[in-house]
Formats: structure tokens, C-alpha cells, sequence
């Protein structure tokens, strides 16, 4: 069993970006990291890099979809690690691109990724959280903004899916700040307004580093005074 002072962050939806980032954030102040993803190679790879830079890591495979499966590999980490003092929630779905003809399971998808898994995440980590007067840091994208040009890009790049999944997402963390304030548990989103260079969404003319939006989530979990900030390159 780890050390009682060493804080434990379960990083959801690990990839090159924002949530690398965070890792290296976090695990520079003292954090071991529970790194959750799909891909068996890319996380065995990005605990290899963190260990090089002497942060505690390890990867747990998992499909963040599947609210299921969140619950298991919360427990997993709470089994291997022991308690939980922050969950970053970061992964993010494709599907439901086309309203007109997308189908309800890839709705379902979206909203799955967005809202239900993250509420497993953050019900399965909750006496953890309760304990530990822990976070719940959340990636959001500015696509779930009410607002006549970003709703004309999501339907130009066939994103209406995401952005209604981003929107849900955003009311969901208002609604968990709020409850969960009085137990001396913080929920923070940061929503990225920018491309961040080094993403899936990176064409070669990003502007936002990573490293900013990673600043950001340090600052909202040190400070707990805001519950919602805006970030763009």
C-alpha cells in the first residue's frame, strides 16, 4: 500500500495534449498517476516517459464509453493505489456528426462519454473524494458553447454530436460543483476555445500548447475559486 502522503490523480481519456500535460503537471507536484485509455502501446509508452522524469505512473486499459467499465477501473486504482484525490476527465467521442442522419446509439455514444461515464467515475471515487477533500477536473471544448457561429462550425465539420455532448458536459460540472461543495470537494472545467498543438485536432496551425491549459488546471485546483474558465491560443 502507497505512503498516506502521496495523492493519487486518475487521469481519463490519456492521450498527447492536454492530458500529457496534466500528467506532467501534477506528477511534478508529488501526484501519482493512474493513466486510463484504450490503446495497451501508447499507455505503456507514456508511463515509460513519466517514470524517465521520476513521476509515478501506471496505465489502466479501459473504454471510457462504457459507464460500466468506469466503475471497474475505479475500483482497480483504488485497489492498486488506494484512495483517489482527483479524477481528470479528458477523453472525448467521435459519432452523431450529422444530426439528419446520425442513429441513437451513436448519440448515446457521446452522451455516455460525456456525461454518464464521468458521473460513474465521480459516484465509484466518492468516499475517496469525500475523504481525501478531493477534485474533479474536466476537459470541455468550446463547441458545447449556445452561440450562432460556433453552432454553424459544429454543423460545418460534422460535429453536432460533440457539441451536444460538450454542452451536457458543462451543466453536469455546474451541477456537481454545486452539490459537491459542501463536502470539501472541488469540480473545476477548463474550456479549450483553441486548437492545442500536439492533438488529434492538430492540422499543423494550432496555436494553444498544451502546457497552458495544464497551468490552468493547477491553478483551478490550488486556488478552488472558480468552477468554470475559458482558455484559447
Amino acid at each position: 500500500m502507497p505512503g498516506a502522503m502521496t495523492k493519487t490523480l486518475v487521469i481519463c481519456g490519456y492521450g498527447s495534449g492536454i492530458s500529457q500535460a496534466v500528467a506532467e503537471r501534477f506528477g511534478a507536484a508529488g501526484f501519482r498517476l493512474a493513466l486510463v485509455a484504450r490503446n495497451k502501446e501508447k499507455l505503456a509508452e507514456a508511463v515509460k516517459t513519466l517514470k524517465s522524469k521520476k513521476i509515478k505512473a501506471r496505465a489502466f486499459r479501459a473504454d471510457l464509453s462504457n459507464p460500466k467499465a468506469v466503475r471497474g477501473i475505479v475500483a482497480r486504482v483504488q485497489k492498486a493505489f488506494g484512495p483517489i484525490a482527483a479524477i481528470h476527465w479528458n477523453p472525448y467521442g467521435q459519432g452523431a456528426g450529422d444530426l439528419l442522419t446520425a442513429d441513437k446509439k451513436e448519440l448515446d455514444g457521446q452522451l455516455d462519454l460525456a456525461v454518464a461515464s464521468l458521473l460513474a467515475a465521480v459516484q465509484t471515487a466518492l468516499p475517496d473524494l469525500k475523504e481525501q477533500k478531493g477534485a474533479v477536473l474536466v476537459t470541455n471544448g468550446g463547441l458545447g458553447v449556445v452561440d450562432p457561429t460556433v453552432d454553424a462550425t459544429g454543423v460545418t465539420i460534422k460535429a453536432s454530436g460533440l457539441a451536444i455532448a460538450n454542452a451536457a458536459k458543462h451543466k453536469l460540472v455546474a451541477l456537481l460543483a454545486h452539490q459537491l461543495r459542501a463536502d470539501g470537494i472541488y469540480v473545476g472545467e477548463v474550456m479549450v476555445l483553441s486548437i492545442v498543438k500536439g492533438t488529434a485536432w492538430d492540422q499543423g496551425s494550432a496555436t494553444l500548447e498544451a502546457s497552458t491549459v495544464a497551468a490552468k488546471f493547477w491553478e483551478l485546483h490550488e486556488a478552488r475559486d472558480k468552477t468554470f474558465v475559458e482558455v484559447a491560443g
